[in-house]
């Protein structure tokens, strides 16, 4: 072979090989790029499961069937036992939202560990109680501190199956509650559950009233068919029935109604802090007006209207 042929099929082989260098190049880039496509597909598939995962997830407050739990319960227990006096002032009377106020009773003096007793009973299933029990720890945490309170709500239907009024009303139990005060004593007595019993149709019991207990029950609720919530104030105000409409908490979160607290201009506020004021007012004519913080002069002025 002349060199001039040999030098032809050298060219035609570098070309060759150049061409399959070439090929391979583009074949690498195609693979690299497969697989970063690939990469992308996968982050995204990812990030679509996040998003999907959290809009079907409801908050904690949410998780559990009679209300917050955990960090979420904290908040809220905070935000109910910690409304500001500010807000509690400019509330006043209610504007109307109130529809009962505690009554005059006379009686020897309710008193329990040398401080003026306050006794409440009522029980899990009842949506009037359920009304009250905001009420009462926004007043009484003005003069002590709760410890270990509880969401519940009132019972959708009883065990005869007949639907219950405001069912489902969001509220608290002090069935496990504690509350110490250097100015009162508080005494609760939740007498049942918020579930009836299959095999009685009633409602399970939770606790039941000393004989002390039953006894002021039936001196001061009677004319009332036993009345619950019942609110004594040592024997000298009484709370017979629920203070405002349950109404005024349909549909809301605990949450939202313990936000709610510390707006003046809330349906929440005014029924609940309304009625707060006025209990607050009971205790304080038990107290003499003590603590300063809790007996402002708007609670004063509520003192001559119970």
């Amino acid at each position: 072979m002349g060199k001039a042929s040999r030098t032809k099929v050298d060219t035609s082989r570098r070309e060759k090989i150049a061409a399959q260098r070439a090929a391979a190049r583009r074949a690498e880039q195609r693979r690299r790029i497969l697989i970063a496509s690939g990469s992308v597909v996968v982050v995204l598939a990812i990030v679509v499961a996040f998003v999907v995962i959290k809009l079907n997830t409801k908050p904690a407050a949410d998780n559990s069937p009679n209300g917050p739990t955990g960090a979420a319960l904290a908040s809220v227990v905070s935000n109910v036992t910690s409304v500001p006096a500010s807000a509690l002032d400019s509330v006043g009377d209610g504007g109307g939202s109130v529809t009962a106020k505690p009554t005059t009773i006379s009686g020897a003096a309710l008193t329990a560990n040398g401080k003026p007793e306050v006794l409440y009973v009522g029980a899990e299933y009842c949506p009037y109680c359920a009304a009250e029990r905001w009420a009462m720890i926004v007043a009484l945490s003005r003069f002590g501190t709760f410890s270990g309170l509880a969401t519940v709500h009132s019972a959708a239907a009883n065990g005869a199956g007949q639907a219950e009024p405001y069912p489902n009303t969001p509220t608290w139990t002090f069935v496990n509650a504690k509350y110490t005060s250097q100015y009162l004593t508080f005494s609760s007595v939740e007498e049942t559950t918020n579930i009836p019993d299959p095999s009685t149709g009633t409602y399970t019991t939770l606790q039941t009233p000393t004989k002390a207990q039953q006894a002021l029950i039936a001196k001061y609720d009677s004319s009332s068919g036993g009345a619950i919530p019942f609110v004594d104030f040592g024997n000298k105000y009484l709370i017979s029935g629920v203070s405002y409409s349950p109404q005024v908490l349909a549909g809301l979160s605990w949450a939202t109604i313990a936000s709610d607290l510390s707006n003046p201009n809330s349906a929440v506020a005014k029924a609940v802090d309304g009625t707060a004021n006025y209990i607050t007012a009971a205790i304080c004519q038990l107290t003499g007006n003590q603590p300063a913080s809790a007996c402002t002069a708007t609670v004063k002025s509520l003192e001559s209207q119970i």
